[in-house]
């Protein structure tokens, strides 16, 4: 499989990358997450230099992830609830 050479700017540095096709729109939207975050930042807590901001950046998308990541395995437990839910009920009117 043959890599897209892309650059990428986060935080006024230039990344070069090589990627697959698929990903590129991902990432491109990511580093524009990234980029708007840094800049909300900048607005809020102005005097840091870029390391704090790409640090705050940093935890913020960390802490998001692992949000989401709760909110799957909540998802998951419930649809699991439901099946359980489900068989009881098949078995009841089956009888």
């Amino acid at each position: 499989m043959e890599l897209l050479p892309v650059n990428i700017v986060i935080a006024d540095r230039t990344y070069r990358l090589k990627i697959e096709a698929a990903d590129e729109e991902k990432l491109r939207k990511t580093a524009n997450l990234i980029n708007e975050k840094i800049a909300e930042f900048r607005t809020q807590f102005a005097g840091k230099d870029m390391q704090d901001y790409v640090s705050m950046v940093l935890l913020w998308f960390a802490t998001d992830q692992n949000n989401s990541g709760m909110d799957q395995v909540k998802w998951q437990e419930t649809g699991d609830k439901l099946s359980a839910l489900e068989k009881l009920l098949d078995n009841a009117l089956s009888q």
